[in-house]
């Protein structure tokens, strides 16, 4: 038995989804409010995955740019100061983690997600960021069906309403049988 490959099949991905983002949108105002306060929580998992040599992969929607990549999404949100800069300065994509770009809901749909997660040999998923009724919980659904192992850290997605981030909780541990409990009552998450 390869213990590499073992031990890489045992040790999840975190996924953050779409916290790069400008927020100019509809209802953006309660969203980038919503995504700042589980901005911490998402900080100390992302360091947990760090520390322990876990892959940490930053899949954001393209917006329709095309031609842009992802540094241009993290300097547009820089630029434009609020809370997209706050966001993007405390999450940007560190040098070890890995990043996609996404034109749809899920990261899965039409992206390199599938690709990457092979390569690494990934088989569980902790899903974080926006929205918990819409992108991570596309995103959850597809990793269900391509039987991922999931975990969606209840501290660590937000939604512009509390009512629509209950909901999708409810659904994604009801549904697609994730966990959902928050990302300081899990432990002994990595191989030591």
């Amino acid at each position: 038995m390869d213990v590499a490959k073992d031990r890489r099949r045992r040790t999840p991905a975190l996924l953050l989804v779409d916290m790069i983002n400008l927020f100019d949108f509809p209802d953006g105002a309660a969203m980038a409010t919503a995504a700042r306060r589980i901005t911490p929580a998402l900080v100390r998992l992302r360091a947990r995955f760090d520390r322990a040599g876990a892959p940490v992969i930053h899949v954001n929607d393209n917006f329709a740019q095309w031609r842009g990549e992802f540094r241009d999404l993290v300097a547009s949100c820089v630029e434009a100061g609020g809370i997209p800069a706050e966001i993007a300065t405390r999450l940007a994509p560190q040098p070890q983690h890995y990043h996609v770009l996404k034109p749809k809901h899920s990261a899965f749909a039409s992206s390199a997600l599938p690709v990457l997660l092979a390569k690494l040999g990934v088989r569980r998923l902790v899903i974080t960021g926006i929205a918990a009724d819409s992108c991570v919980l596309a995103t959850a659904q597809d990793a269900n069906m391509a039987e991922y192992g999931t975990w969606v850290p209840s501290d660590c997605v937000a939604s512009r309403q509390p009512q629509r981030k209950r909901e999708a909780l409810s659904l994604l541990s009801r549904s697609l049988n994730a966990r959902t409990v928050a990302s300081n009552r899990v432990h002994g998450l990595f191989p030591r």
